[in-house]
């Protein structure tokens, strides 16, 4: 072959030589925009194993070639740390009953880090049944923080049913809040908004609520506080302006 030839040139020997099947046929010119195409849609190709479960890339090991099950490792490993963080992140999830004997191992020496909201309660009294429901469905929504309730009398002797309900909110074995009784706990007509922004003022919970939700009945009472001072001190006034008389 003659040098710096071009097999792909189009000559009368080129063509002779690929008769006898000394030159390979010649390459058919590439569409640009087929190849920019199909390289689109290999990009946009999404492995079977990226929809799969651990299960189930188990039980399709013998389908892939050496290429992908490097990738498939990889792949495996990720949703593994990603499901432990999960599991780590909601290992509670509920309201759960413990008694005296238990306040110790399961509250002031709960696991390091993990905030513990615990109610102690007579179910006698309404007020305690209501924190109760509405502590299980708190138990739910952050589950990543450890709520347990508690029958008062397996904690405390003698303990008054003017001071219930009773919750304490622990860290790292100290008490960082508490509500006792009916007034700081919220009153006899609780609601769930503002027992989580109660919680969430300790820390123990991150909640989504952007304020208070009681803030317009505390502005309504510090608004009648200051008018019946007002009032109070303009009485007052007046009545010394008639003593002077």
């Amino acid at each position: 072959m003659p040098p710096n030839l071009d097999p792909n040139e189009d000559t009368e020997w080129n063509e002779i030589l690929r008769d006898f099947g000394i030159l390979p046929p010649k390459e058919e010119p590439k569409d640009e925009i087929e190849e920019m195409v199909l390289r689109l849609q290999k990009e946009a190709m999404v492995k079977p194993y990226e929809k799969m479960t651990l299960a189930q890339l188990k039980e399709a090991e013998d389908e892939f070639d050496d290429e992908d099950m490097q990738a498939i490792e990889i792949y495996r490993e990720k949703r593994l740390q990603e499901w432990k963080a999960l599991k780590k992140k909601q290992k509670f999830g509920e309201l759960r009953e413990i008694s005296g004997n238990q306040y110790v191992s399961e509250v002031t020496n709960a696991e390091k880090d993990v905030w513990v909201i615990i109610h102690l309660y007579r179910s006698s009294i309404p007020v305690c049944l209501l924190v109760n429901q509405h502590l299980s469905l708190l138990a739910r929504k952050f589950p990543e923080t450890k709520f347990v309730k508690a029958i008062v009398n397996s904690c405390i002797q003698h303990y008054h049913d003017n001071c219930l309900p009773t919750i304490f909110v622990y860290k790292n074995g100290q008490i960082e809040g508490k509500f006792i009784g009916i007034i700081e706990c919220g009153g006899i007509n609780l609601k769930l908004e503002e027992l989580e922004w109660k919680l969430a003022e300790t820390g123990a919970i991150q909640t989504d609520l952007e304020e208070n939700p009681k803030k317009d009945i505390v502005d309504v009472m510090v608004s009648s506080i200051r008018n019946a001072s007002i009032y109070d001190d303009t009485n007052s006034s007046n009545s010394d302006n008639d003593d002077t008389k």
